[in-house]
């Protein structure tokens, strides 16, 4: 190639030296003139070189080329880069050295090619596994779309929102999430076919919504610690994560509460508890009136509450005495968004479609949310069912009196767990050891053991009537639990033994693909246990909303 180039620059500077030989020189259009031969000759030589040793051949995702990985087409190559390497590459004495040195060259040559090679086996494997991904909408680049919907106001953005949702084409599959653990994933999310979709923004669905348009303002009133101070610890913990995560969160907090959707209350009913409460007095009133008077103050002070009286607040609380702490004001108790623990419908409090079933998760570290996270394999798992609890409420002394006192092998049923017992295997460990984990109400309808058989790949057998379970609006139950009827507690074993291996490995594994959505992560991402209380809440607001007229 070199050798070309030399002869073509000889002959023009001949022809040049004849034609300039006794006339006058234009030195401005020479010099502009060999300026364009040194570039264009320094273009080509890059182009050439680019083409023979680039790590992305013009050919790497052309079917119609043969691959890199040929033994023949490699050293077709090996010889083209030899032969292009320079004829003397150090000029030295001994002609043995300028023979080493160009052997050096190729070598480097070969091996630069061979890391290529690897590299694009590696690159054709990546491309392979992300073949059919689908991206969402990035949220850092809005499109025109998105900033549209930003600049609307607040109504005009859920009652657009609204829409949307109702008029989802339907899905069957996305790469993200696994669709056989969803009602109708089309409300959920949307399913970009192509990267032009994801830029455009097209299809739109409730959680991409969600990013794109809500905007929450948080009261700063209220004294700590029954406000603004999460508890982060035991049963009652998730609404304390939720306030410490919603906080500290800014993707959908607003400081301006002209341009939010939604109005978060951040109190405690557990720091409520513990401030208020006389033990031993059974008199909740003295709770229910302390946020009664709450309300009436930011009421007085801001217009947000008389706009809606209430409609578009919300608050998350998880303990048990969560819905009674909200009985003192009416317009809390019936207007309300309240994500609770205890979803009970039955008690008057609690009203479905509008209220959010909470999640009840019990963390033993704060430091480490997702310790001991995971489970046996199911040839590993030779315990049928496995409870261990309190006698609380009506369902557990049934369940003990048919299944307790160890006479059942398969059926591991205790009150707490018997010291002897546990010192041979702990009660986590008899999660992860069991396929079913009983998770039988107490005093109240929810149960800290739901999410703890997800957490240790258990699948669920839920036993407590009346109970709205968590995010029922998008998730179904039945693919990845089991939903017992308080009277059929006495035929219990029978329905588990009903069950065929081949579906209980199927709900087995559904267990394992639904604990993403369970998960307290110190910084959230999509679809965890906040994201998703926070879209249960987003949901049930446009629920309020009356569809448009088309």
């Amino acid at each position: 190639m070199k050798r070309a180039l030399r002869q073509s620059a000889f002959i023009l500077m001949r022809e040049l030296s004849w034609r300039f030989f006794g006339h006058k020189i234009d030195w401005r259009r020479l010099f502009l003139l060999a300026a364009v031969l040194t570039v264009s000759s320094i273009l080509f030589q890059i182009l050439v070189h680019r083409y023979l040793l680039n790590d992305q051949s013009p050919y790497e995702n052309d079917s119609s080329h043969p691959s890199l990985n040929s033994s023949t087409t490699k050293e077709a190559i090996l010889q083209q880069v030899r032969l292009s390497l320079p004829y003397s590459v150090i000029l030295l004495n001994s002609s043995n050295e300028v023979v080493q040195s160009v052997s050096f060259e190729s070598e480097r040559a070969e091996t630069r090619l061979n890391s290529s090679i690897s590299r694009s086996k590696r690159e054709e494997k990546l491309a392979d596994a992300t073949k059919h991904t689908r991206f969402s909408p990035p949220l850092g680049v809005p499109s025109y779309k998105q900033r549209h919907i930003q600049l609307l106001p607040p109504h005009e953005a859920l009652v657009y929102a609204k829409k949307e949702i109702d008029n989802a084409p339907l899905v069957n599959e996305d790469p993200d999430l696994y669709a056989s653990l969803f009602r109708n994933i089309s409300v959920f999310k949307s399913y970009v076919k192509n990267h032009l979709e994801s830029v455009l923004c097209l299809n739109f669905r409730s959680y991409e919504l969600m990013e794109t348009i809500l905007k929450v303002y948080i009261y700063r009133d209220g004294a700590r610690p029954i406000f603004h101070t999460p508890f982060l610890k035991g049963i009652y913990a998730s609404e304390g994560w939720f306030m410490k995560l919603m906080e500290g969160n800014k993707q959908f907090v607003s400081k301006d509460p002209e341009k939010a959707h939604l109005f978060y209350l951040p109190y405690s009913a557990r720091q409520m508890e513990l401030a208020l409460y006389v033990p031993g007095s059974h008199n909740l009133k003295p709770l229910s009136l302390f946020l009664r008077d709450y309300v009436n103050k930011i009421a007085a002070k801001y217009p947000f509450w008389n706009r809606t009286l209430g409609s578009d607040h919300f608050l998350v609380a998880c303990h048990d005495w969560g819905p009674y702490t909200v009985t003192g004001h009416e317009e809390l108790a019936r207007n309300t968004i309240k994500a609770l623990c205890n979803a009970d419908p039955s008690e008057g409090v609690f009203v479905a479609g509008r209220d959010v079933s909470l999640p009840e998760t019990t963390i033993r570290a704060p430091r480490r949310p997702l310790r001991h996270l995971g489970g046996n394999r199911v040839s590993l798992r030779p315990i049928l069912a496995f409870f261990a609890g309190s006698m609380h409420g009506r369902v557990r002394p049934t369940l003990l009196k048919y299944w307790g006192g160890g006479n059942d092998a398969d059926m591991k049923i205790y009150k707490r767990l018997p010291l002897k017992v546990s010192q041979r295997m702990t009660y986590i460990q008899h999660m992860k050891s069991s396929k079913y984990c009983i998770c039988p109400m107490g005093f109240e309808v929810n149960s800290p053991r739901i999410v703890e058989a997800i957490y240790y790949e258990c699948v669920p057998v839920i036993i407590a009537d009346n109970f709205v379970l968590p995010f029922s609006e998008v998730l179904d139950w039945s693919a990845f639990s089991l939903v017992v009827a308080e009277k059929d507690i006495p035929k219990l074993k029978e329905i588990l033994l009903s069950i065929p291996m081949r579906k209980y490995i199927t709900m087995q594994n559904n267990v394992k693909m639904v604990q993403k959505h369970f998960l307290w992560n110190a910084r959230p991402i999509r679809y965890d246990l906040f994201h998703m209380i926070l879209h249960s809440i987003w949901y049930n607001k446009l629920n309020q909303i009356q569809s448009p007229q088309m």
